[in-house]
């Protein structure tokens, strides 16, 4: 597979300076190209205030933000593109203009560089057809603002290589990107029904049904977002709302512009919105509800129904490119058939088009754990990185059912686990605690960390090798389920934690267990009750991660080009092993009472692990110690669950993540 290193991005406008200054800080070498040297600075001024405001907000420090700088250099010269790995064009919406760069682009670089372009609605296919050896391009829509916004939808054109694909996702995820599948049709996915709910919207303005501003506050109603399409298209550009639309009227009546859409943006003006409403009158509210979430369900089940995207995809789409708290899919499973059923007919008859055929729950399943098989391997994905993957009763459950169907299989002897997006797993789902501890219900949260325990458990005993691939944010139960491997790799970036005991319980699958049989008790100590975020290098040196590897590796390991890394026992650095010491030659009454003895450990760093753990909830510190210190196996976490979770502490905790708290010990 072409390894990416040096990436070229043509259009130094705001997608393609943003897009730049993502892929240096990803650590990729950029060329930033544009006509003009003007342009080319014009970007570059934008890169380095977007940094120093990174900086100013602690995003990142001055010496990441002087790194990221390191890597990009400005051109007004396509020719310094020619030793590029992978350039992406990001100029301006017309065809014409693109495919005479495709073909520039063809004569410059070399005939393996992949050319990526980041249209919003032309075919990825036709605008192949304008460069030497075609199936080098692909379609990679990033959404704004590209620095920030993980989403990225992923369109092979008709005769994009198998290889060009690989590496393009490689390089997805490599850039920070949550990737989407698509198929070759103009608006892909994302566009495809939010551009038509946009023209639904000033469709209802210029009938009379309501006001900018009443559309605006029943649409973040009923969608759960911070900005209704009004402010949406004048945060984004009015113009670009109606170029992207007039793309889409190849499908029908219902994608015809709206007149007063078309007049607004040729007047180069924002919409004007009235004052924010604070109530709206309930009949005006059903119609504006029914119409944009009736285009909304007609749209996506017409992508269902073309195989545009998976349902799984389509929903992702919504909730990280847009940031909608339900993605569509969401939304028709909330609504039910019935309601999708007559909103999708009477946009049908509005606009005189076929119903689709793909409405109903058995069109609505969103898988959150993937399964592939390659020869003898099998490939386990948590994929739901729109939550961070978290383990849900949902996702526990499809792992259970997929692991079992690759444990089972004779033909397969590894199975891998990894994630998608920027976690591995970063934990349980938290609602579901708070949702049960308000309503009574603690037995509930017993009977699923069980069945989370079943599960884990046969993982930890299966017969076959089980890697797990740790990918990014690797927390409390992630952590849990990567310790039942046989073994953990990790990329440079991961990242790995117990913040159990500062959100008032304890781990609960297994991890006062494993951590323990991986590391030894006084490290799982300091893990569990420090609630340490460790890099991937420091989990290296105390042995929680047997090796660090490259994503370039753990294709060639999953392809079956590589073999699994065979990792030499290692002596524990001398800074772990102070840290081992105290926590194994004093108990955690002593620790606590700063009466232990760590004579090899200098005094300021032991009093900062101590006042650490004096943040924690003690309840959740002292179960934690007691099952660390006995041993008796995960089962032994199950004992104290409802002592834990009748905790105030445990629901003060759960209900203030990312806050400052004061535990009060009950």
């Amino acid at each position: 597979m072409k390894q990416i290193k040096t990436v070229g991005v043509v259009g130094a406008g705001t997608m393609g300076s943003a897009l730049a200054q993502k892929f240096a800080q990803e650590g990729f070498k950029v060329i930033l190209a544009d006509q003009a040297i003007n342009f080319v600075e014009k970007g570059l001024t934008s890169i380095h205030k977007t940094l120093e405001d990174g900086v100013e907000k602690k995003v990142f420090t001055k010496t990441q933000a002087d790194e990221y700088l390191s890597n990009l250099k400005g051109t007004d010269s396509l020719a310094d593109l020619k030793d590029c790995d992978l350039v992406a064009e990001a100029i301006f919406e017309n065809l014409q203009a693109k495919k005479d760069l495709f073909r520039l682009l063809g004569e410059i670089v070399s005939n393996d560089c992949i050319v990526a372009t980041n249209t919003s609605s032309f075919s990825v296919t036709e605008l192949a057809a304008s460069i030497v050896h075609p199936e080098r391009v692909i379609g990679l829509h990033f959404f704004y603002h590209a620095a920030k916004n993980r989403l990225v939808e992923i369109i092979p054109g008709k005769k994009t290589s198998s290889e060009t694909l690989k590496t393009a996702r490689l390089f997805s995820v490599l850039a920070g990107k949550d990737a989407i599948d698509c198929t070759d049709t103009y608006g892909f996915t994302v566009n495809r029904f939010f551009v038509p709910w946009l023209n639904e919207s000033v469709k209802l303005l210029q009938e009379g049904v309501a006001t900018k501003s009443e559309i605006d506050f029943v649409c973040m109603k009923v969608f759960g977002i911070g900005m209704g399409p009004f402010a949406l298209m004048n945060a984004t550009g009015v113009p670009i709302a109606y170029h992207s639309e007039k793309t889409l009227e190849v499908f029908g009546k219902l994608y015809e512009v709206a007149e007063a859409l078309k007049s607004q943006a040729e007047s180069g003006r924002p919409w004007e919105i009235e004052l924010q409403v604070e109530a709206i009158d309930p009949a005006k509210e059903k119609i504006i509800s029914d119409r944009m979430q009736g285009v909304v369900f007609f749209v996506c089940s017409q992508i269902l129904e073309e195989k545009v995207s998976s349902a799984t995809h389509l929903n992702r789409g919504a909730k990280i490119g847009l940031r909608w708290k339900n993605g569509p899919v969401d939304l028709m499973k909330n609504a039910g058939e019935e309601k999708v059923n007559r909103l999708v007919a009477m946009i049908a008859g509005l606009y005189n088009m076929k119903v689709p055929s793909t409405i109903g729950g058995k069109y609505w399943q969103i898988e959150s754990v993937k399964l592939e098989k390659n020869n003898s391997v099998a490939i386990l994905t948590m994929d739901q990185p729109e939550n961070m993957n978290a383990l849900s009763e949902k996702t526990v459950q499809e792992l259970s059912e997929k692991f079992n169907e690759a444990d089972s299989d004779p033909g397969i002897e590894t199975i891998f686990i990894t994630g998608s997006g920027k976690a591995f797993v970063a934990g349980a789902d938290i609602k579901f605690f708070v949702k049960n501890i308000k309503a009574g219900k603690i037995n509930d949260i017993e009977t699923f960390t069980a069945f989370g325990q079943d599960v884990f458990n046969r993982i930890d005993q299966s017969k076959k090798k089980v890697v797990a691939i740790n990918n990014g944010l690797t927390l409390g139960g992630g952590l849990e389920l990567a310790l039942c491997a046989d073994m953990i790799l990790a990329l440079p970036k991961a990242q790995f934690a117990f913040p159990e005991t500062g959100i008032g319980i304890y781990p609960g699958l297994g991890g006062t267990q494993r951590s323990v049989r991986k590391i030894g008790k006084g490290l799982s100590k300091y893990l569990i009750h420090t609630g340490k975020m460790l890099s991937a290098k420091e989990s290296e040196e105390i042995g929680l991660v047997d090796k660090i590897i490259s994503a370039e590796e753990v294709i060639e390991m999953i392809e079956g080009r590589q073999n699994i890394p065979v990792v030499a026992e290692k002596a524990l650095p001398e800074k772990w092993q102070k840290v081992k010491d105290l926590f194994e030659k004093n108990s955690l009454v002593e620790i606590l009472e700063n009466r232990y003895s760590n004579r090899s450990m200098a005094a300021e760093e032991a009093e900062k692990i101590v006042k650490t753990i004096g943040y924690k909830a003690p309840v959740a510190i002292r179960l934690a110690d007691k099952l660390i210190e006995e041993e008796r196996g995960s089962d032994s976490e199950l004992a104290y669950l409802s002592e834990i979770f009748s905790t105030s502490d445990a629901l003060l905790g759960l209900t203030s993540i990312g806050k400052k708290v004061q535990y009060e010990g009950k």
